[in-house]
């Protein structure tokens, strides 16, 4: 496969992926979040990029009750389980294909990192979640604060990926084009 084809594939699956994540996206954010908040009249805990404590937590989980709390384990988490690992690899994808006429392969590693360890630090998260609602209502504090470090890590990973995904596609914008040939 020349370096043109495996561009352009990279390309398609960056494509793909964008727009199966964007629909679990949307998907997430207008129904499964949305009724989790109007049930609970609070942020889901993957809506609190600061973070929560324990008095949080508990206030969430217990505001939920027992049918909100199925929910998040039957709705939300099965789509968050796919979500992360598309996120990663559109913004992999989107850097590796805007990159590869970077003079320094740098910020493209980083990028890539960022974007793995974004999905990485969500799927922590899920498992704290899954957690906190399995031991609902002994819940341990070192295990809201671990879910929390992740929902916060998850959230500046993710910001940092995306930002240096626009930076990378800035830069792409400004190098000179390469040769086209017929």
């Amino acid at each position: 496969m020349t370096k043109e084809n495996s561009s352009k594939h990279v390309g398609m699956i960056a494509i793909g992926a964008a727009m199966v994540a964007a629909s679990i996206y949307f998907a997430m954010v207008s129904i499964t979040l949305a009724h989790l908040e109007v049930v609970s009249g609070q942020a889901p805990f993957d809506m609190r990029p600061f973070g929560y404590g324990p008095v949080e937590a508990a206030s969430l989980l217990d505001a939920l009750g027992m049918e909100g709390r199925q929910y998040y384990l039957k709705r939300q988490i099965p789509l968050d389980i796919l979500y992360p690992a598309l996120l990663a690899l559109t913004l992999s994808c989107t850097v590796l294909w805007f990159g590869q006429r970077l003079p320094n392969n740098r910020l493209v590693h980083l990028a890539v990192a960022l974007s793995v360890g974004s999905a990485l630090f969500d799927y922590i998260e899920n498992l704290g979640v899954v957690a906190m609602i399995w031991s609902w209502p002994d819940v341990s504090g070192p295990l809201v604060y671990a879910t929390s470090t992740a929902t916060i890590a998850k959230s500046v990973t993710t910001m940092l990926a995306v930002s240096l995904a626009l930076l990378i596609g800035f830069i792409w914008t400004r190098l000179p084009k390469a040769d086209v040939r017929v």
